[in-house]
């Protein structure tokens, strides 16, 4: 006899459904792209311009993220609501800007009401559209298709597959755009100096190390009772052994604890006993990025490096794994 599934397993078939239909929505779309495709992307590189993303309901949502989308990789962009632009915004558009629309209709009267508008304004308009027979279709420069069968939400009218590849064809549209400005990691990190990718790009070991004078420093002989003191004074995670400001070694909290374990004495062991010859190093101009790389591709990970001048190998500093990652 038939027995009706579990609610939460009845769910999880549900949940895959949706995202199997949303996915299959996206391969079909993929499917469909043709000659239009180049067309739209010479509309929006060969302006000197900034693109206008408009749309209205859940498109104006996207529109949102697609000019974010657009700004941080590397085609300026801006949002204008289309009511609001025939209310004054529109003076976000100077003559010549490129425009998106954004509809699932096609037939979205404020956008419209905008095309003469914008072809007043010398601007040429790229449609991404789900019904490529309908007025904005026959008004447009340039239609990608973004139509779907059937929505994936239980009663199929809820913009949710036409939602997700409208979304994907335009971050398919700003991926080819970075590839036709040759934009790189290092363009990316102007737009994101906040984020850990801006920060690892921009920021050099020099911007965020610790200085000399704020670090433990030891020279060949001292004896254990000293190491434990400076490192208690300067508390860093290590000390360097220098002489004539060159770097002899370093000793991490680790070696000191090994020692510590191992029941050392503090006034007889030295800290050449102990520490690491010849340890890894960076130099201050180096990005963050590479410092970073050099911490997590040695023969072992290690999470604090001695900074040197490159010129005369004297110690400056020390940079940790933690200071790469704080926002102080």
């Amino acid at each position: 006899m038939f027995t009706q599934a579990p609610s939460k397993f009845r769910e999880i078939i549900e949940a895959k459904k949706v995202m199997e239909n949303e996915a299959n929505a996206i391969k079909k779309c993929a499917e469909k792209i043709d000659e239009n495709f180049p067309k739209a992307l010479d509309i929006l590189a060969e302006s000197d311009g900034k693109v206008i993303v408009t749309g209205i309901g859940k498109s104006g949502h996207l529109a949102k993220k697609v000019a974010a989308t657009l700004c941080s990789t590397g085609t300026a962009s801006a949002f204008m609501h289309p009511t609001e632009a025939i209310h004054g915004d529109l003076g976000i558009h100077q003559e010549g800007d490129p425009v998106i629309y954004l509809s699932n209709s096609g037939t979205t009267p404020e956008l419209v009401f905008l095309e003469p508008v914008f072809k007043s304004r010398q601007a040429k308009i790229v449609g991404i559209l789900g019904n490529i027979k309908s007025p904005l279709a026959e008004k447009v420069d340039c239609v990608l298709n973004s139509s779907v069968s059937l929505e994936a939400d239980p009663l199929g009218i809820v913009p949710t597959a036409s939602f997700m590849v409208s979304s994907a064809l335009c971050d398919a549209l700003a991926s080819s755009l970075m590839k036709r400005k040759k934009f790189t990691e290092n363009d990316y990190a102007r737009t994101h100096p906040g984020g850990q990718l801006g920060r690892n790009l921009i920021l050099k070991v020099k911007d965020v190390m610790h200085v000399k004078k704020h670090i433990a420093c030891l020279k060949l002989g001292d004896k254990m009772r000293k190491v434990v003191s400076e490192m208690t004074k300067f508390p860093l995670g290590a000390a360097c052994v220098i002489e004539s400001d060159k770097l002899i070694g370093i000793v991490t909290e680790g070696d000191l604890r090994r020692a510590l374990n191992e029941s050392c004495d503090l006034d007889s062991t030295k800290v050449e006993d102990i520490m690491t010859s010849n340890p890894q190093k960076v130099f201050p101009s180096i990005t963050l990025g590479e410092a970073l790389h050099i911490m997590e591709t040695g023969k072992s990970p290690i999470s604090i490096l001695p900074v040197l001048d490159p010129d005369n190998s004297d110690l400056l500093g020390l940079l940790r794994l933690h200071d790469i990652f704080s926002e102080s």
